[in-house]
């Protein structure tokens, strides 16, 4: 809860996805088969992930970017999950003809997860509704990185406005990417910021990185924690939170959401980051993918027992 009371408004931005989940002991080789052990079919995307998680830890959740045809049927699937999570769909643009993508996912014994996804590239000519309506009553952005195309403009008056602009990364991106400059905070995964930076090691990166954006910079390293740089340009870490992971699917983009909502609070990027590594760990201990975010009180209850020596989480099948 923001400092008025108030749950703030969190405007998410990206593509959402059908998810095809499939459980398998090993991930079948190439050319050959593997029996499943269970299917599932479920909302996806790195920004509905993030609304997801946003809504269930207490924050206001809209989520703005294209979709397919309105008769389309990956399109009402998605539409009915995102109504039970309450989220704001309102300034979603479907686009006649076009298919929501979908992805098949394949979930191992040891929870990683190899994906396949389908986007049908027309889906970036989206034209969002204008910046006065959609960051109305908005406390923070959080953008997919491969959404610049058509929401820098979006991202240029929200930080005119001095809110934050969250950047949540799981590709490479280019140096001269316009989301570098636009962004008060990026998100990278470990791999992305050394891909991005050309380097070997996620603390060089980062400062390689902080040459080309005064953003707060961060990069997630799974169960090694969060490297990230202070104001004064110092390493710092957050732990992780060690749980027996069954789904890593999604966890990356509820950290993202969970850091977006503590920082739209009030809080500072550290105790952000904290409870973001709270959430994404709460995520992995069940199946599921975005839709197992956890609650708010789950995740308190979580801090409150590392606080107390004792913050070991098992899976939740």
């Amino acid at each position: 809860m923001s400092t008025s009371g108030i749950a703030p408004r969190i405007l998410c931005i990206g593509i959402p996805v059908r998810d095809l989940t499939f459980r398998v002991e090993h991930v079948p080789a190439r050319g050959s088969k593997a029996n499943a052990t269970h299917l599932a079919e479920i909302c996806g995307g790195n920004a509905l992930n993030a609304a997801i998680a946003i809504a269930r830890l207490g924050g206001r959740a809209s989520l703005a970017g294209p979709m397919g045809d309105v008769g389309e049927t990956s399109s009402g699937f998605i539409q009915e999950q995102m109504a039970r999570e309450g989220i704001e769909t309102r300034h979603i643009v479907r686009m006649p003809g076009l298919m929501t993508p979908v992805s098949a996912v394949t979930i191992d014994a040891t929870g990683e997860r190899t994906l396949t996804i389908y986007r049908d590239p027309a889906l970036w000519r989206v034209t969002l509704p204008g910046a006065e309506e959609l960051l109305a009553d908005c406390q923070a952005v959080l953008v997919e990185s491969r959404c610049a195309p058509f929401c820098i403009d979006l991202c240029d008056a929200a930080r005119r406005r001095g809110i934050a602009v969250i950047v949540g990364v799981d590709r490479a991106m280019v140096l001269n990417d316009a989301l570098l400059t636009a962004a008060s905070h990026i998100l990278f995964a470990s791999e992305q910021v050394r891909e991005t930076a050309g380097m070997a090691d996620d603390g060089e990166a980062l400062k390689h990185l902080r040459r080309v954006t005064p953003a707060f910079l961060a990069a997630t390293r799974g169960p090694q924690g969060t490297i990230w740089l202070s104001e004064r340009g110092e390493l710092a870490e957050t732990p992780a939170f060690p749980v027996q992971a069954v789904d890593t699917l999604g966890a990356g983009d509820v950290f993202h959401g969970a850091f977006a909502l503590r920082l739209a609070e009030g809080r500072d990027a550290r105790e952000a980051l904290r409870f973001a590594s709270a959430a994404a760990a709460l995520k992995c201990i069940r199946f599921g993918g975005g839709t197992s975010a956890p609650q708010r009180f789950e995740v308190e209850e979580l801090l409150r027992a590392a606080s107390n020596g004792g913050a070991t989480v098992a899976p939740r099948l």
